[in-house]
């Protein structure tokens, strides 16, 4: 776990503020980061985005500036500020910036059987 995530802990975090956009860039900040999830706060400038990727357990996006194009399976959808959404494990998805966005994305590993 990196300094600055285990920082975070006991103190208010205004997400809004804790990361910036950059010019033609993708920006990602840790908060928690455990065997059992993390907590990452990212920024998406214009035309930037993530591309075509699956994951082994579910990804819950929560939009918290601006407006995200999610694609799951291979279908659009826009995801505003104050929207979340639940990306289903194991099927493909990315994420891109028609407009700036910023985003929690909050990973939960499954605990194995």
């Amino acid at each position: 776990m990196s300094k600055q995530a285990h920082s975070n802990k006991g103190v208010a975090i205004d997400i809004m503020q804790a990361i910036s956009y950059a010019d033609d860039a993708v920006v990602s900040k840790t908060l928690l980061d455990k065997k059992a999830g993390t907590l990452t706060l990212f920024s998406f400038d214009v035309g930037q985005g993530l591309s075509e990727h699956t994951a082994p357990y579910d990804a819950t996006v929560q939009i918290i500036d601006g407006e995200a194009e999610i694609i799951i399976a291979g279908q659009p959808q826009t995801v505003k500020a104050g929207e979340m959404m639940i990306m289903p494990a194991n099927i493909p998805h990315e994420l891109r910036a028609q407009k700036r966005f910023k985003m929690l994305l909050i990973m939960i590993r499954e605990k194995d059987l």
